[in-house]
């Protein structure tokens, strides 16, 4: 197998990956703002890049990411009022999510994991997940389908050691050390350090205010400092989280 990509393979190398029980990977990001310094598309990349490396460890299929999420929020992605952030409504990303795994049921596809990139994708993921195994459950279709935000993964060991016990939590991580060592460690080119912000983390009130103006959001939408990160920070991060995610994913789908 030289690939893992669905859309790079023919049809029928698809099809024996599937008839022979494949993990068939489903990333989903967004185009979301990611401060001065990462590209808008960083949710994606990196939700694929972790289905790719965990794909290639089991012997899964990977499909093309959906490129666009629900709507940021300010207090985990800074919010809708950057140029470039460019989201779905949720019951759309549902709808798209629900007829991807309406026809992965048609072709037989046993078992799937949806890897999200994009922390207000979450709800609306699980409500395609759970209509499509209503419709399963009528139909006699099986599929097995885990979800799941592929940070939760990354050891505690690990984020204790990269922030030097200081780990802020991931909901202000946007665009901060851990997204851009990732992306310092997978793709250094996309990475314009000489644009890396200087704000302080954030602060918010325990609310969301509506319409969002971006209260409590540094100017840069970097929602913590990212001056430590780096490549063999990012590297940490991604080995040791792919190695989880393979590791539950294999006893999952096992079961």
């Amino acid at each position: 197998m030289t690939t893992v990509r669905a859309d790079h393979m023919n049809r029928d190398a698809y099809a024996e990956r599937v008839a022979a029980g494949a993990i068939v990977f489903l990333p989903v990001g967004a185009l979301e703002q990611h401060g001065p310094h990462l590209p808008l598309g960083t949710d994606a990349i990196f939700a694929t890049r972790m289905a790719e490396a965990v794909a290639r460890r089991l012997g899964g299929v990977v499909l093309p990411p959906i490129n666009y999420g629900y709507k940021s929020q300010a207090r985990s992605g800074g919010g809708q009022t950057f140029t470039g952030t460019t989201s779905l409504d949720g019951t759309h990303l549902t709808g798209v999510v629900l007829d991807i795994i309406r026809e992965l049921g048609r072709h037989g596809v046993q078992r799937l994991a949806v890897i999200d990139g994009h922390y207000e994708n979450q709800w609306f993921l699980t409500e395609a997940i759970e209509l499509a195994q209503r419709e399963f459950a009528m139909t006699g279709t099986r599929m097995r389908i885990v979800r799941t935000e592929y940070w939760d993964y990354c050891p505690r060991a690990v984020l204790d050691a990269v922030f030097d016990g200081d780990f802020p939590g991931y909901d202000l991580e946007h665009a901060a050390l851990i997204e851009t060592s990732m992306m310092l460690h997978w793709h250094p080119e996309w990475v314009d350090m000489d644009r890396l912000p200087a704000d302080a983390t954030a602060a918010f009130a325990p609310c969301d205010v509506y319409p969002q103006d971006g209260s409590g959001v540094p100017p840069s939408g970097v929602l913590a400092p990212a001056s430590r990160a780096s490549a063999e920070k990012g590297r940490l991060i991604i080995e040791a989280t792919v190695a989880a995610m393979a590791d539950s994913f294999e006893a999952l789908f096992a079961a």
